[in-house]
């Protein structure tokens, strides 16, 4: 009868000792989805960032682009004004030049 008593016993051991390793098991294979699940939505998260972050880069590249330009036109039209003047200044004095020289020859 003891050793009976003694196999129910190591039998009810044993049987608790699979049933905690299902358990735990299971658990183990429900937290790998779980990680599994949160890399993929942090890569999706990261992917998203990644494209925010180019279109970002894109759109300040266009704004320099733009800004460039608009300078380059000022310039131009800085250099344009400035040879015009340039050009009066040099009529003018030409004009200045003949009067002189015809207040002298008279």
């Amino acid at each position: 009868m003891k050793k009976v008593v003694i196999g129910v016993m190591a039998l009810t051991l044993s049987m608790s000792v699979l049933v905690s390793c299902k358990e735990a098991a299971d658990k183990a294979k429900e937290a790998a989805e779980e990680t599994e699940q949160s890399l993929e939505e942090a890569g999706d998260n990261l992917k998203d960032a990644a494209n925010d972050a180019m279109d970002a880069v894109k759109e300040a590249g266009e704004d320099v682009k733009e800004a460039g330009e608009q300078a380059l036109d000022s310039i131009k039209k800085a250099g344009e004004e400035t040879m015009d003047k340039a050009k009066e200044m040099g009529d003018d004095l030409k004009k200045a030049a003949e009067d002189t020289k015809e207040a002298l020859d008279h």
